[in-house]
């Protein structure tokens, strides 16, 4: 009895799991205990070894799954090695080993695996379609197509691999027979409009434009209603001169569907095209009043008669055709863009700036747009606060660009924000890496004024040397130089001829000759500097406090005490003034 009773266990464990085939079959022949329990005598030594080597086969299997589905490749190709040396004959193994192979990109290697499984078990699609991958991988995309063809000819079952099997004969060329693909597939799914497309494409590349226009009735008449297959239809007929047919078809479709705005639009393109423009702008106008038609469209329609030549009729069409976008159109960045180029081309600058602002609210992804509107916004009136809105877009939607740091360092040094200027500018230089001198040049010059401001004087006249080293003509950065080295009476005579360079080019510039009658001044040529703060007076309509305080100070100093105070009282108040003006019209004598 405990013989046979150990012969009844050893079953039960090597009959699960066991081939891969028969495994369901002997677990419920087991289960179900038939003749109680086989005796040992009944099995041979042949037939125990080979159930011992099923079962060691499929834990070998088991585990090589486990690790592919983690993806450890590496692990999984071990166990299925280990399992065909169990089961050599089992199409799985063979095709979990090609599995593994395509993965790690090894497809030449996998393609004897792959054709092993195919062998084995024909009836499996998903081995073939392995092998077809393979041979796709191995570039030898008609030899997969011969797969897809022996697949897709197998009944109903596998028509969706005609898509596939069309994409490998368009590919190659093969027209005749992608087209042959694709009849097959259209009779499975229907009428579909990737499908027709693409019959009509290689139709039209036959030369057969019968075909193709059929092609696209096919598709109008299975999607009544639709306008993008009627305008597909269209483009067909008009890129082929059936200009006549084309609009047949349109007014056939607005008879049925009136409010169609698209159909508008190809009336109007159409018509336009035959010479009968009342007739078109009268369709235009439907299509523009119509909420339902595309913004874009609308700003590609308007923007294309923006490029015709200008006459009274064409200005009387954009007008009507804005009072139609502001009555029927949302807020919309092309449209904007489109009304803004209209003002740049009459010369309304500030008009078209404000229009790109919306549009770039909108959409800021428009670098070229950004920069005109920022470098449109600078002048004497300029807003920087507002301006820093487009700089700071600049820099968020192109991190990588150095003018638009530039220009946010520039306009945050003008709001006194010096510490934030020096971190743009700073930027605009690491990312320019010396490509553009010229952004190199102003940028050292306005990071020079930044960091004076901040105190780093000496740094700061690295940085004016820099900007001077591309180029020694910038009156800017001469002119501010020269002035901040007065301040710190310092380097007078190299403040002095930087200065007279200056005024030289600009005579009539007024803060160019108060910065010359500044530096004379600290040279003790209070004779020189009135002459040049008199020139300086003369020049500006109205002038600054720190004008008028510095010729106060020169008068002091030429004994002309009364007129001095005189001038000093002009610049009370004022938040240019030093802090020593107060001091100054108190005891009516000079401090410094």
């Amino acid at each position: 009895m405990h013989k046979r009773h150990y012969v009844c266990e050893f079953k039960l464990q090597s009959r699960f799991p066991v081939n891969f085939k028969r495994t369901l079959l002997i677990f419920l022949l087991v289960s179900v205990g038939l003749t109680s329990c086989f005796s040992q005598e009944r099995l041979s030594k042949k037939e125990r070894k080979a159930l011992l080597s099923e079962s060691q086969g499929t834990r070998y299997f088991i585990e090589g799954e486990k690790n592919l589905v983690l993806d450890d490749l590496e692990k999984a190709f071990f166990y299925f090695q280990k399992a065909m040396e169990f089961s050599p004959d089992e199409p799985a193994i063979h095709y979990k080993i090609a599995e593994i192979l395509v993965k790690a990109n090894q497809a030449e290697k996998a393609m004897p695996y792959a054709m092993k499984a195919a062998e084995l078990d024909g009836e499996n699609k998903y081995y073939s379609l392995m092998l077809a991958e393979i041979y796709t991988n191995l570039q030898q995309p008609l030899k997969a197509a011969e797969i897809l063809e022996k697949l897709t000819a197998d009944g109903e079952n596998n028509q969706q691999y005609n898509l596939d099997l069309a994409s490998i004969y368009l590919n190659e060329k093969e027209l005749d027979k992608a087209l042959i693909v694709l009849d097959r597939a259209e009779a499975f799914y229907g009428i579909m409009e990737p499908i027709t497309i693409q019959k009509q494409r290689i139709y039209l590349s036959k030369n057969n434009l019968a075909k193709a226009i059929e092609e696209g009735e096919k598709l109008v008449e299975a999607r009544p209603g639709n306008p993008t297959y009627v305008m597909n239809l269209v483009e067909i007929l008009y890129n082929n001169n059936r200009v006549d047919q084309a609009l047949a078809l349109v007014f056939e479709e607005i008879n049925k569907y009136p409010n169609q705005p698209e159909l508008q639009m190809a009336a109007h393109t159409l018509l336009k095209e035959k010479g009968n423009i009342e007739e078109s702008n009268r369709y235009l106008y439907s299509a523009f009043a119509s909420p339902d038609l595309d913004a874009e469209v609308k700003s590609k329609a308007y923007g294309s008669i923006l490029t015709e030549i200008k006459t009274p009729e064409r200005e009387l069409l954009l007008d009507s055709l804005e009072s139609l976008i502001a009555s029927s159109t949302p807020e919309n960045a092309e449209i904007y863009a489109a009304l803004g180029q209209r003002r740049i081309l009459e010369q309304k600058n500030n008009e078209a700036i404000e229009y790109f602002k919306k549009s770039l609210l909108l959409n800021p992804k428009n670098p070229k747009m950004l920069e005109q509107v920022i470098l449109g916004s600078f002048g004497e009136d300029a807003d920087f606060e507002e301006l820093e809105k487009f700089t700071v877009l600049g820099v968020d939607e192109f991190p990588e660009n150095p003018e638009f740091w530039f220009y946010d360092g520039v306009v945050k040094s003008a709001q006194k924000q010096d510490e934030e200027a020096v971190v743009s500018l700073n930027k605009a230089i690491e990312l320019n890496a010396n490509k553009n001198p010229q952004l190199d040049q102003v940028a050292f010059g306005s990071l020079g004024n930044s960091l004076y401001n901040l105190g780093e004087k000496e740094e700061a006249f690295r940085n004016f040397d820099k900007a001077l080293e591309i180029n020694p003509n910038d009156e800017q950065v001469l002119n501010n130089y020269s002035y901040f080295l007065s301040l710190e009476k310092k380097n007078l005579e190299k403040a002095k001829s930087m200065s007279d360079k200056v005024i030289k080019r600009f005579p009539d510039n007024g803060t160019f000759l108060d910065t010359h009658a500044w530096v004379l001044f600290q040279l003790e040529d209070y004779e020189g500097a009135k002459k040049y703060m008199d020139l300086a007076l003369k020049h500006e309509t109205e002038p600054s406090a720190v004008m008028l305080e510095h010729y106060g100070d020169i008068l002091f100093h030429l004994g002309q005490k009364n007129e001095a105070l005189s001038y000093w009282k002009k610049a009370e108040g004022s938040p240019e003034a030093s802090d020593k003006l107060s001091q100054k019209i108190k005891e009516g004598k000079y401090h410094e």
